[in-house]
């Protein structure tokens, strides 16, 4: 489950993006990622895939720093 797509979140989610270079056509990768656990989330394979999971984890990270959520 993802976090609702307020303005709070969106406003959020587009500056964590900007920050880490995150294209806005990616964003939606990235949504799953909030609001689940950080152990759910995935690992990078080493395949050069794009956007990398990597990626994906440091946007949802600072997402929740943003919005001052904890991740577990």
């Amino acid at each position: 489950m993802s976090l609702p797509r307020t303005p709070e979140v969106e406003a959020a989610l587009a500056r964590a993006s900007d920050e880490v270079g995150l294209q806005e056509y990616y964003r939606d990768s990235a949504r799953p990622l909030l609001g689940v656990g950080s152990m759910q989330w995935p690992k990078c394979c080493g395949g050069d895939c794009e956007p990398c999971a990597d990626t994906l984890i440091r946007v949802a990270r600072r997402v929740h720093e943003l919005l001052g959520l904890d991740i577990a």
